[in-house]
């Protein structure tokens, strides 16, 4: 907390002068709250499974088809989250406040999750987090693009420097959440997730106002469009959600929606999720007020957002199926907790993220910068490669003999690297193409 203090206190110019590795000192500010509040969340992930199976020590004591069902519904909804939040960022609350009420919804969360209680209360600490995530993520990440008007490589440098925010949250949140979940007690873990969050607040209320002046205090709302017109895009955003209700109905009069079973439900929010987000898209092109250049870079927008989807479904087992793999069939070493090679995703973003970063300057000047869509592909050949590597680790398990603890450490670095060409270049190429109005959504 100290060093967070320090450095939030060397504040210059708002406006650009660098003063956080030569970046706006606003920077410092998103930075440390995102960094408390991936503490958090990333140490609460790293022990979520392992909780809901175990059966010894005071865990829920599910099998593993319903407790993937829950780790994926829940990772699922923090994700979808983030468009009731990012809209309520750009047309009722503004960035910051979303900000703040996000952080203390993700808090009470981890404060219900710390206390042992039933499921159905331990189900309501779930959704909490979920929630204010969904507040809080989208909106912080608008608030960096919003220091960098002129855009370029200096915006993507500076989400390459937030990144690195995330993953030492990350880092140590698994470390420290992992430790006390595994070795102490779960509801331990659970507490000091809540307390990083706490922290998290601490520094946002402090320094928020002093470092970031205006910048998200107010919503992007829509620019006003014509009568005829607004009405015109009204109706067809109705017939549009009618058009999905009456999809849904007749796929639950087919037998397809499952409600018995949490396997059932998770399949059913799924189905749910993916409707929802391509009536999204086609709503926004259709009825969203927006000029031709802007669907056109919406669309962009829907390629990346495929790819990404791809990308995280595969990068989202660190916490389901990998954890399962470290925890049962990984040779341990020094009897560590299992949930430590979750951090091996963290450290490597913290060693490799500066490397990238420069080296996508160094093509920037020399005009040999790859665009976009080819570092997603990049991304995803990557994270294909890591699979190939555990497909041999698996080869290895079936045999009854405890897998090399490098097989799960060249997955997550090529994992890592994947992520390296998706999670910033996303951040920055959402920020810099989403239409005004709706780039918190």
């Amino acid at each position: 907390m100290t060093t967070s203090a320090q450095v939030l206190n060397n504040k210059e110019s708002i406006e650009g002068k660098g003063s956080f590795f030569g970046h706006p000192a606003g920077l410092a500010v998103l930075f440390f709250t995102e960094m408390w509040e991936r503490f958090s969340y990333y140490g609460m992930r790293a022990i979520l499974l392992l909780f809901l199976l175990d059966k010894v020590e005071g865990g829920m004591g599910m099998g593993e088809g319903e407790s993937g069902a829950i780790y994926g519904m829940y990772t699922a909804s923090v994700y979808l989250l983030s468009l009731p939040g990012g809209w309520l960022a750009d047309n009722v609350f503004g960035q910051r406040k979303s900000i703040w009420y996000g952080g203390i919804l993700i808090m009470l969360g981890h404060i219900v999750l710390a206390i042992p209680a039933t499921q159905n209360i331990f189900f309501l600490g779930l959704a909490l987090v979920a929630f204010g995530t969904g507040m809080l993520k989208p909106n912080i990440s608008t608030i960096v693009s919003e220091l960098y008007p002129e855009g370029g490589a200096r915006r993507d440098a500076a989400f390459s420097i937030f990144y690195m925010g995330i993953n030492l949250g990350s880092f140590l949140g698994i470390t420290i959440v992992g430790f006390l979940g595994q070795k102490v007690g779960w509801h331990y873990g659970f507490g000091a997730a809540a307390v990083a969050m706490f922290l998290g607040l601490v520094v946002y209320r402090i320094f928020a106002q002093k470092l970031l002046g205006d910048k998200g205090m107010y919503p992007k709302k829509q620019e006003q469009t014509l009568v005829g017109e607004a009405r015109r895009n009204n109706t067809i955003t109705w017939i549009l959600v009618g058009l999905t209700l009456a999809f849904w109905g007749m796929l639950q009069i087919q037998g397809y929606f499952d409600w018995s079973s949490k396997q059932g439900v998770a399949f059913t929010t799924g189905i749910v999720i993916a409707t929802i987000a391509v009536v999204y898209f086609i709503n926004l092109l259709v009825a969203g007020g927006i000029t031709l250049v802007e669907r056109k870079r919406v669309a962009i927008l829907v390629v990346m957002f495929i790819g990404a989807v791809l990308f995280w479904a595969g990068f989202e087992q660190q916490g389901s199926s990998l954890q399962i793999f470290a925890d049962r069939h990984t040779n341990l070493l020094f009897g560590m907790p299992s949930s430590w090679f979750q951090n091996l995703n963290p450290l490597f973003i913290l060693l490799l993220a500066p490397v990238l970063s420069s080296l996508w300057l160094l093509l920037e000047k020399k005009n040999l910068n790859p665009p976009p869509v080819a570092k997603y592909a990049i991304g995803l050949f990557l994270l294909a490669l890591g699979y190939y590597i555990m497909v041999l680790g698996a080869n290895v398990a079936i045999t009854g003999a405890k897998a090399s603890a490098l097989f799960l450490t060249f997955t997550y670095l090529f994992h890592t690297l994947g992520e390296l060409c998706i999670g910033p270049v996303g951040m920055s190429t959402f920020t810099k193409l989403a239409p005004k109005q709706y780039v918190s959504q």
